[in-house]
C-alpha cells in the first residue's frame, strides 16, 4: 500500500490467529515524484481476518479471501457532536456538576451514570457538565454524542446500532464498516486507541440508555476516555459496573430560580417573579421541584406574559388535574408533558412492580416501611423488599436514608400512579394496610403504658416502641385523618393509641389535629364527645340538661385521647398502688387498685379498668389469695377484650392461669394460658407465646402428681 506524505497514516487491525510487519522505504524517479511507501504484510489462518485501511481505500482478508474496498477520500468526523449547553436550566446543581466533573477527570472511572426519575433533569446536568468538561481542556480527542432512546414507544436504540453511529462519527464509512457488531466493536476500541495516540481522550456521552446490555460495548477499553452515560434506571451488571451519580429534585430556592431565569431570558423586564414571590414558591411545591415540571411551568408563563403567577398556582392547586395542566404544546406540535414522561417508565415494569406501585399511591402518608408495603400487598416482607428495590431501580422510589427500609415517592409520581387504574384488590389492600397500623399502634401503646414487669409483646422494649412510633408517626396521624371519613371506630381507636405517645413526645401540633378528628370520627359514627383541655371543656353534641350524651365507646377513645381530670386522676391512684406495691405494703396496694377499677368503670374506660384489675390480681397473688386474684384477672381479661387490646388480654388470661394454678384448678388454668397462647400467637408475640405454652404444660404435668391430688 502507498501513502502520500501528508495523508493519513496507514492502520492495520487483526484478530484471530494472525502476524504482521510493516516496512517503510522511498521510491521515485526525481525529487518532486519522490513519494513514502509503506508495505504492510499479514497472514491469517482459517477463519481469522484482517483489516488494513490507509487514506482512501480500505483493504480485508478472510482466510484466504481478499476484499478489495476503494475510498473517496478521509470521511468527515463528528468529533465535537455535544448538543448546546443548558446552563440556564442547571440552577442549584453545582454540588452534582464538580462531583461529575471528578469522575471525568484523569482519576474517575471509565464510565459513569447519571440516574434519577422521568424530568429530574439528567441530560441537562450530563450535557452541561461535559461542555464544562471540555472547556477545562480534558478531553482534547473530541467529545461523540449518542440518544439511545431507551424508553421510547418506537423502540430503543440497540448496542449495534450505537456503535455503527460512533463509529460513523470517528470517521469510518459505511462501507468500511465490518460486518458483524463484534468486528465494529473491536474497530470502535482501535478507533479510540489511536484517537488517544494522536489526538489525547476522547468523551462518549450517551444518554437515555435502559439497559446494561446498550452499554457494555460502548465502554472505551483506553484509560483515557470516559463514558458518561444518563438513565432513568440504576444500571448495573457483572458486566457494566459504572459509577452511579443519583439526582433529586431541586431544593424550593433552586425552583424558583429556574422559572425566574427562564422568565428573565425571554422578557428582562418581567416583573412576575418578583412581584409574587409567595405564588411563584407555591407552584414550585406544587411542581415538586421537578425540572421538567418547573420547565413547563415557564413554558405557560412566557407563552402567555398576562397570565399572573397565582393564576397558575391556583390551576395546579387542584390534584386531580394537576397532571394535566402540567403540559405545554409548541406551534411545530411538540408536546412536553409529565404524564408522558411517567408513562414511559411506568409501561416497562413487570405486572407485580406496576401492582406494587400502583397500590403504594394508597399509603397516607410521606413515606412506607418495607412491613407496611407488605401489608398493602399481602405478600411476605422479603419478596416486597425486591419489588421496592425493582422500582428503586427504575427511579420511580426511593429508599430515604439508603438501607432503612423507609420508601418515598416523589409528589408527582405518586399522584400519577394514584390515578392509574384501580386494581381489584385495592380496598382489601386499604384494609390490610389499616389493620396493620392500628395493631402495631395498639401494640406499641402497650409497651410504653405498661409496668416494667409487664413489658413484653410485639416490641422488645419502649425504646423500640418509640422508634417505631417516631417513624410512623405522620402515617399514623394521616392514617386517623383518612378512617375518619371511611371508619369513624378504627379513627377512634387508632387515636386512642396514639395520644398517650403523641403528648409524652410533645408533638403539639399533631396532637391538636388527632383532636379534631377525632371529634369528627365520634359525631360521623353517631358518637358524642366532650373533650377537656386545661380545664376548659369544648363540648360537641346536643345538650340535654347540664350533661352531654356520650356513646360509651366513643367517650372512651375520645376521653383516652385527651385526658379530663377523671381520668388524670384515676391514673395517679393507680401509680400510687404501684409505689405502695413495691414498697411492700399489699393491703394499700390492693385499695388503691380497687379505688382505680371503680374510677375507670365510671368513666367508661375498659381498657384503664382492665389494667387496674390486672394489677390488683398480682397484688392479691402476692397476699396469697389466689382464688380473689383468679376473679380480677379474669375481668381483666374480659375488660381488655372490650378495649380491643389483644396483647393485654392475653396477658391477662396467662396471670389467670397463675393464679388458678395456686388455688389448685389446674385444668382451668391449663385452659388460661392455652387461650393466652392463641391470642399471642395472633398479636405476633412469640416469646410470649412459648412463654404461655409453657405455663399450660406445667399446669398439665402438675395435674398429674399424685401428691397434687
Amino acid at each position: 500500500m502507498e501513502r502520500e506524505p501528508h495523508g493519513p497514516g496507514p492502520e492495520g487491525k487483526t484478530e484471530g490467529n494472525t502476524k504482521g510487519n510493516t516496512e517503510g522505504d522511498t521510491e521515485g524517479n526525481t525529487e518532486g515524484d519522490r513519494h513514502d511507501r509503506v508495505r504492510q504484510w499479514a497472514e491469517a489462518s482459517d477463519d481469522s481476518r484482517i483489516y488494513q485501511a490507509a487514506g482512501n481505500q480500505h483493504f480485508s482478508r478472510i482466510g484466504t479471501q481478499h476484499v478489495w474496498a476503494p475510498g473517496g477520500g478521509p470521511a468527515p468526523r463528528a468529533l465535537a457532536a455535544l448538543p448546546p449547553d443548558p446552563a440556564p436550566a442547571l440552577a442549584g446543581r453545582e454540588e452534582r456538576v464538580a462531583e461529575l466533573l471528578k469522575h471525568l477527570g484523569p482519576e474517575g472511572p471509565p464510565a459513569t451514570l447519571v440516574t434519577g426519575l422521568p424530568g429530574v433533569g439528567k441530560t441537562a446536568l450530563a450535557l452541561h457538565t461535559a461542555h464544562r468538561a471540555v472547556g477545562l481542556g480534558l478531553f482534547p480527542g473530541g467529545t461523540l454524542f449518542v440518544r439511545l432512546r431507551g424508553y421510547a414507544p418506537t423502540g430503543a436504540v440497540d448496542a449495534a446500532q450505537a456503535l455503527e453511529a460512533l463509529l460513523r462519527a470517528l470517521g469510518v464509512r459505511d462501507t468500511d464498516l465490518p460486518p458483524t457488531p463484534e468486528e465494529q466493536a473491536a474497530l470502535y476500541r482501535s478507533e479510540l486507541a489511536r484517537r488517544a495516540a494522536d489526538g489525547g481522550a476522547v468523551l462518549i456521552v450517551a444518554d437515555d440508555a435502559s439497559s446494561a446490555g446498550q452499554l457494555v460495548p460502548l465502554v472505551p477499553a483506553h484509560p483515557a476516555h470516559r463514558l458518561l452515560v444518563t438513565s432513568r434506571d440504576a444500571l448495573t451488571a457483572p458486566d457494566f459496573r459504572p459509577r452511579l451519580l443519583p439526582l433529586g429534585e431541586l431544593d424550593t430556592p433552586s425552583a424558583a430560580a429556574l422559572i425566574a431565569t427562564a422568565l428573565a431570558q425571554v422578557d428582562p423586564a418581567d416583573p412576575r417573579a418578583t412581584e409574587e414571590p409567595e405564588a411563584l414558591e407555591r407552584v414550585t411545591a406544587q411542581c415538586g421541584r421537578l425540572p421538567l415540571a418547573l420547565t413547563i411551568a415557564a413554558a405557560l408563563l412566557t407563552y402567555d406574559p398576562g397570565l399572573r403567577i397565582a393564576s397558575l398556582a391556583h390551576e395546579l392547586s387542584d390534584t386531580g388535574r394537576r397532571l394535566g395542566e402540567l403540559r405545554y404544546e409548541d406551534g411545530d406540535g411538540r408536546a412536553f408533558a409529565v404524564r408522558t414522561a411517567f408513562d414511559l417508565s411506568y409501561r416497562r415494569l413487570r405486572e407485580p412492580e406496576a401492582r406494587l406501585f400502583r397500590l403504594l399511591s394508597l399509603n397516607p402518608g410521606p413515606d412506607v416501611s418495607t412491613e407496611a408495603a407488605a401489608a398493602l400487598t399481602g405478600r411476605p416482607a422479603r419478596e416486597t423488599r425486591a419489588g421496592l428495590a425493582a422500582l428503586a431501580r427504575a427511579c420511580l422510589l426511593g429508599e430515604h436514608p439508603p438501607r432503612s427500609g423507609r420508601w418515598r415517592m416523589h409528589d408527582l409520581l405518586r399522584l400519577y400512579a394514584s390515578g392509574l387504574p384501580a386494581h381489584r384488590d385495592e380496598h382489601e389492600a386499604r384494609l390490610r394496610l389499616t389493620s396493620y397500623y392500628l395493631s402495631s399502634c395498639e401494640a406499641a401503646d402497650v409497651q410504653l403504658r405498661a409496668d416494667p414487669g409487664l413489658r413484653a409483646g410485639r416490641f422488645p422494649d419502649r425504646a423500640a416502641a418509640l422508634e417505631w412510633l417516631e417513624a410512623e408517626r405522620p402515617n399514623l396521624v394521616a392514617a386517623v385523618a383518612l378512617a375518619t371519613a371511611q371508619e369513624p371506630h378504627t379513627a377512634l381507636r387508632l387515636a386512642a393509641a396514639l395520644s398517650f405517645y403523641l403528648r409524652q413526645s410533645r408533638h403539639l401540633h399533631d396532637t391538636h389535629a388527632a383532636d379534631e378528628y377525632v371529634i369528627t370520627a365520634a359525631l360521623r359514627g353517631g358518637s358524642r364527645a366532650v373533650i377537656v383541655k386545661g380545664g376548659a371543656a369544648t363540648q360537641r353534641g346536643p345538650l340535654h340538661g347540664d350533661k352531654v350524651i356520650v356513646h360509651r365507646a366513643a367517650y372512651g377513645a375520645v376521653r383516652h385521647v385527651v385526658p379530663p381530670e377523671e381520668l388524670i386522676q384515676a391514673r395517679k391512684i393507680v401509680e400510687r398502688g404501684q409505689a405502695a406495691r413495691t414498697r411492700g405494703l399489699l393491703a394499700e396496694a390492693a385499695a388503691a387498685f380497687r379505688e382505680a377499677v371503680d374510677v375507670y368503670r365510671l368513666l367508661g374506660h375498659p381498657r384503664g379498668e382492665g389494667r387496674a384489675l390486672d394489677a390488683l390480681g398480682l397484688t392479691l397473688r402476692e397476699t396469697g389469695r389466689p382464688g380473689e386474684a383468679a376473679a380480677a384477672h379474669a375481668r381483666a381479661s374480659g375488660a381488655h377484650r372490650e378495649a380491643n387490646d389483644l396483647h393485654a388480654e392475653a396477658t391477662a388470661l396467662d396471670h389467670l392461669g397463675l393464679a388458678l394454678r395456686e388455688a389448685g384448678r389446674r385444668a382451668e388454668a391449663a385452659t388460661a394460658h392455652t387461650k393466652a397462647a392463641a391470642l399471642f400467637h395472633r398479636e405476633g408475640s412469640p416469646a410470649d407465646e412459648a412463654r404461655a405454652r409453657r405455663n399450660a404444660g406445667l399446669a398439665a404435668g402438675l395435674r398429674t402428681r399424685p401428691a397434687d391430688g
